[in-house]
């Protein structure tokens, strides 16, 4: 009993450490600042962003994947929210872009504050409760059900990297001793040539017999 307890604190401990990915920065006038970060695959990501309007100046959010794919865009952003499901483990690149009039002026730095969540964290467990019609400790058994099933699959995904990279160690090993027999070989058939041309020219020059 005692170390389910512990389990259980402890899950709800990472899935607190978890939730809490919130960025604040300055992004000055007429620049252009992306943040990245790799997810997993049928993973739902749920954001929401707010920028501190300056005047003469608009603010264009962009969210795509490594491939270019547009997965959301909003003009002259101020204040809002946005959710997509990714379809492949892949690198996805938020962008802010701050446009201005040129010859409008020394123009404040634009505060913005971004909070993403992913996975787990950006389920929302208050609504499933309503929708499901569970109490309070079915809603926490949920959560912590999920919660492991994200930790299992992300071990299950580190499991199958280490293999492909273990397969390509093996393979790289493999190709490696072909190339150097294949070197020493070279090396021995060049030594080899050596040994009989130079045996020769000394024949040839009556230097040896």
């Amino acid at each position: 009993m005692a170390r389910l307890r512990v389990l259980l604190l402890s899950l709800s401990l990472s899935f607190v450490v978890q939730s809490v990915v919130s960025i604040s920065f300055y992004l000055p006038v007429r620049s252009r600042k992306c943040l990245r970060e790799e997810i997993h695959k049928d993973v739902l990501v749920t954001g929401e962003y707010e920028i501190i309007e300056q005047p003469n100046t608009k603010t264009n959010l962009k969210i795509t994947d490594s491939s270019g794919h547009i997965l959301y865009v909003k003009e002259d952003a101020t204040k809002g929210k946005f959710a997509f499901t990714t379809e492949d483990y892949d690198m996805f690149e938020v962008c802010f872009e701050s446009k201005s009039p040129m010859g409008t002026g020394r123009v404040p730095d634009q505060q913005i504050n971004l909070d993403m969540k992913h996975g787990v964290e950006a389920k929302n467990y208050e609504e499933i409760a309503k929708v499901e019609k569970l109490k309070p400790l079915e809603v926490e058994l949920r959560r912590l059900e999920d919660l492991s099933e994200s930790i299992v699959n992300d071990f299950a995904y580190m499991k199958k990297r280490e293999e492909e990279m273990r397969d390509t160690n093996e393979s790289t090993n493999t190709r490696v001793l072909y190339f150097s027999i294949f070197s020493m070989c070279c090396l021995i058939g060049l030594a080899t040539w050596q040994v009989f041309y130079l045996r020769r020219f000394f024949k040839a020059k009556k230097l040896i017999e």
